[in-house]
């Protein structure tokens, strides 16, 4: 049995490794989230983990419950935060708390896999996921709400080639496990590595997504 939070604990301390070992100019280099840099997207993973309940209503209300613009106000909430400070907030809540500590931590788990690969796949720093992390992750993803993964594979089975996961019918797609778990999350760049028979329909269906 997964001991989810220790998990999103494990995955949050490997991106803070990964972070103190950034130049200045990795940090400002583009993510895989269209428009956002490094630093947005650190930024922006940390916006919500320090609101209570009442702040959290706030934004939600001044986003009129739009999550992309309730995820801009949490960046512009962050935007006076340079690297360190964002290290050392990110080292204040290693273990989730708030909003992503929803669902078990299953959120906080999801969140800092997908914006954790944002960062290494443009910087060129590939990793092996453990599997002990990678299949919750996959498991929640397919119905986790931020990441609208239901539409992009309705009617299409999943299957990963180096996990025990496999999900959905249909055409199939296969491939490595955080390929397809960066592809549910709405990122291109990652098809290439996939293959099978339902694989145009899901490209089709992709759209650049924070």
């Amino acid at each position: 049995m997964y001991d989810v939070k220790e998990l999103a604990r494990a995955e949050r301390t490997q991106l803070a490794t990964l972070l103190r070992s950034l130049t200045p100019e990795q940090w400002n280099a583009p993510s895989l989230c269209t428009g956002w840099t490094v630093r947005d997207v650190v930024a922006h993973m940390l916006s919500y983990e320090e609101l209570g309940a009442v702040e959290l209503v706030r934004r939600l209300a001044r986003s009129r419950l739009q999550l992309d613009r309730a995820n801009d106000l949490g960046l512009a909430d962050q935007s006076g935060l340079g690297p360190q400070q964002l290290i050392d907030l990110l080292d204040r809540n290693l273990e989730p708390r708030g909003l992503t500590s929803a669902f078990g931590g299953r959120v906080a788990l999801v969140d800092g896999m997908v914006h954790q690969q944002d960062i290494r796949r443009p910087l060129g720093f590939p990793r092996e996921i453990p599997a002990d992390r990678l299949e919750p992750a996959l498991r929640f993803a397919r119905f986790a709400p931020p990441i609208g993964a239901s539409g992009r594979i309705h009617g299409l089975r999943l299957v990963a080639t180096d996990v025990d996961w496999a999900t959905g019918r249909g055409p199939e797609i296969h491939g490595p496990g955080e390929a397809l778990l960066m592809a549910m999350a709405g990122r291109s760049g990652v098809t290439d590595e996939l293959d099978g028979p339902g694989l145009a329909t899901l490209r089709s269906r992709i759209e650049p997504r924070i």
